[in-house]
């Protein structure tokens, strides 16, 4: 197949180029619409209790609170005659919009609970109308409307205007959405540069340099035109901009560096321009496609999991991965056919005319002093990437909330200052609903039990108040609450939010005996974060055997060997958990967190499981990289030490030029002013490095030599079906292959 494609675009080399072009300006013309498409949330399973709860309150009860207006008298108390009139217009104008309901405030109620403890302040609570997209317009245009100054140059003077802060949800979706759109604008502007010159580092030639980039512009506009068509027929979240522009750029830099460096050895070595076209392909062409394999084959198990957050990932990065793939098979060698030799076009000062082979020494003699004594070398790495790993022992788990946004957002500080002044946060409560009638003298009871838990300030219901366990009233009930067919309470604590003490409530709330007859369903923020956690900790075990199952298969077709796929899983899964714990170190336990401007918070959780499913893909992706060469070489009558100095002698300028540059393009998401994007970005580029260097460097020479022959053993019929369907990097044709005696005699090159 691979000498097919190589064929085609060299007969049709300026066609496949100029098809390119078209296909990109449609590309971009549709991709032009992505984030009009996207979505933000998608951490709920939407058949968890949760779930359930909000569809009855969206249904029965006009939804649940997601927009909060924090009003502040700017002189005086909010109580004032000039501040409560003004508070009653804004109040009587939040009821008309069309987009609004279950418009409540404290000047409506009187109730303290919507009063500030210094009476400066006070609560308008609403439901913003729509769902999805819907949701997010009417959100961006009520905060616009009403956010800021209220009722300035009304009445006796310019100081009895009121001050109105937005937060909620509703408010925090809408800053978390605005914010990735500047995030991305960044990182791009900051990774771009940065791996152009790395490029020129790497290459010495402009016109080399300047290929890669190419097949990454190209990857990135058909990422964002398979955004645009999978957000129009499915939930996508808009974070998948971020993430999968990084890995399109990365994946495209990637493969162009292994096409072109293959192509420019093959000339080298006195190859026509066509010959080494032929030879690309057949090699370094074959690595790309299956290496593209390992990393969709990661990513597409993140499809199993309900949260349309981890989904859309699946999607879309089974996507970028093959539109990455696919670019580089098919536009690199036409761009490589019409070039030619004028590849080493643009001389940099540093290029060195003829050194032009992939072959390193210094790898290959750190692979071979790692094997003179493989235990002793090992052993300290292994150490410290243990010690790395070790804060995953205290690892806990959440869901994102106002924190992950900067400090100076607005929703963000509503939400404090609701915590910090109010008694108990709407925010934050818990809500049981009940989706058939209840009668109030089964209703009161409950309320009170309710109330009476550790923790719960008050439980509001359509019978009143109940607070400390009474039966009896403290308060008036709100009518809007009760429906002939439903019943709605809120339970609302003084506990942090998302806290273990907050996640014990629900499962207190949730096991409290109920009134004959009926079955309550509790929602809120802290009840979705229980049933996120649960309903992805369901599904990792089936995402973890898809993962290890499909990489077995993958380095089974490469090796031919059953040793080499779990060899391979166990330094990855050792290297990700050393990532996974740094991460932990600095995002939950706090460390570095002023340096990088984050609050400390736990884990998030999708996010985790999404970094833990690239970097791992991404790992595999070099361990195609090098064990294939390895293997290659081995069969050509190398022992074992040999096979694997040469093959990392080969591989290992690649791999690390490869890391490098696609670290580069996921630590430029260090710089985003979401914490989760922080994390999942220096995550992702620190997995990568460790990887490269620890892995490739270290780990896989000392365990090749541990294993010896074994590292090589299957049984036999696996070997004849190796022998069938096996893969390899090389095609008919092997490269000159050093002899065992002088690994490292020069060659054409010079090298």
């Amino acid at each position: 197949m691979f000498e097919r494609i190589a064929e085609l675009t060299i007969r049709r080399a300026r066609w496949v180029l100029a098809l390119t072009v078209v296909a990109v300006v449609a590309m971009g013309a549709l991709g032009a619409g992505a984030f009009s498409t996207l979505l933000g949330g998608g951490y709920d399973d939407p058949s968890s209790e949760s779930s359930r709860a909000t569809k009855v309150l969206d249904e029965k009860f006009g939804g649940e609170t997601n927009l909060i207006l924090l009003v502040r008298a700017a002189d005086g108390r909010v109580d004032a005659p000039d501040a409560r009139d003004r508070g009653e217009a804004l109040v009587r104008e939040l009821r008309g919009e069309r987009d609004l309901e279950n418009v409540v405030s404290y000047w409506d109620t009187g109730s303290s609970d919507l009063r500030s403890r210094d009476g400066r302040e006070a609560i308008v609570l609403a439901n913003v109308k729509g769902k999805d997209k819907e949701l997010e317009e009417n959100s961006e245009r009520i905060i616009d409307a009403y956010g800021g100054t209220y009722g300035e140059g009304e009445g006796n003077g310019d100081g009895a205007a009121l001050t109105v802060r937005v937060g909620g949800g509703a408010s925090v979706s809408a800053d978390m959405g605005s914010q990735t759109e500047k995030d991305l604008v960044l990182a791009e502007s900051i990774a771009v540069p940065l791996i152009l010159l790395l490029l020129l580092v790497v290459f010495g030639t402009v016109v080399a340099a300047l290929l890669p980039l190419a097949i990454a512009v190209i990857a990135i506009v058909g990422v964002f035109a398979e955004l645009y068509v999978l957000g129009s027929v499915t939930d996508v979240s808009i974070i998948a901009i971020n993430l999968t522009t990084a890995l399109g750029l990365g994946l495209g830099v990637d493969y162009a560096l292994l096409m072109i460096s293959r192509f420019r050895e093959q000339l080298a070595s006195g190859a026509t321009v066509e010959d080494a076209v032929r030879k690309t392909m057949s090699t370094a062409g074959r690595t790309v496609a299956f290496s593209a394999a390992t990393v969709a084959a990661a990513l597409a198990a993140l499809m199993v999991f309900p949260q349309y957050f981890l989904r859309s990932f699946g999607y879309a990065g089974v996507g970028v991965v093959a539109v990455s793939a696919v670019s580089t098979l098919l536009v690199m060698p036409a761009l490589l056919t019409v070039l030619g030799h004028r590849i080493n076009s643009g001389r940099m000062p540093w290029y060195r005319p003829g050194r032009t082979s992939t072959r390193t020494p210094l790898w290959g003699r750190l692979a071979r002093t790692v094997m003179r004594r493989p235990a002793l070398t090992a052993l300290p790495v292994l150490a410290v990437l243990l010690l790395a790993a070790s804060p995953l022992l205290g690892i806990t788990f959440s869901t994102p909330d106002e924190r992950v946004l900067p400090e100076d957002a607005e929703s963000r500080q509503v939400t404090e200052t609701l915590r910090e002044d109010f008694n108990g946060s709407e925010d934050g409560a818990l809500h049981v609903v009940f989706d058939e009638p209840v009668g109030e003298r089964a209703l009161a009871p409950y309320a009170a039990r309710l109330s009476g838990l550790d923790g719960v300030l008050r439980v509001e219901a359509s019978t009143g108040v109940h607070s400390d366990g009474n039966t009896t009233a403290t308060g008036p009930g709100n009518p809007a609450l009760g429906r002939p067919d439903g019943q709605q309470l809120t339970v609302v604590s003084s506990l942090t939010p998302k806290s273990d003490a907050a996640k014990d409530l629900v499962e207190k709330v949730r096991t409290a005996p109920a009134p004959a007859g009926a079955e309550p369903l509790v929602g809120g923020a802290d009840a979705e974060l229980v049933d996120s956690n649960d309903s992805i900790a369901a599904e990792l075990p089936l995402a973890v055997t898809l993962i290890a199952v499909s990489t077995f298969v993958l380095l089974f077709l490469f090796t031919g060997s059953v040793v080499q796929p779990l060899r391979a899983l166990v330094l990855n899964l050792i290297s990700l958990g050393a990532t996974v714990g740094v991460m932990t170190w600095m995002f939950q336990d706090g460390h570095l967190s002023s340096a990088l401007g984050f609050t400390p918070q736990p884990m998030e959780t999708s996010m985790t499981v999404l970094m833990f499913c690239i970097a791992f893909g991404l790992s595999m992706d070099y361990e195609v990289f090098v064990t294939s060469r390895i293997k290659e070489l081995h069969e050509l009558g190398e022992d074992n030490e040999s096979a694997v100095a040469n093959g990392l002698g080969h591989t290992g300028r690649i791999v690390s030029a490869a890391a490098l540059l696609i670290a580069v393009s996921f630590f430029a998401f260090g710089t985003s002013e979401i914490s989760f994007m922080q994390m999942f970005g220096l995550g992702s580029g620190l997995a990568i490095l460790i990887d490269a260097i620890a892995v490739r460097g270290v780990l896989v020479p000392a365990a090749m030599r541990l294993l010896g022959r074994s590292a090589w053993y299957a049984p036999g019929f696996l070997r004849a079906f190796h022998a069938r369907f096996g893969l390899s990097e090389s095609g008919p044709e092997q490269d000159p292959v050093p002899a065992p005696s002088a690994p490292y005699a020069k060659d054409s090159a010079g090298v």
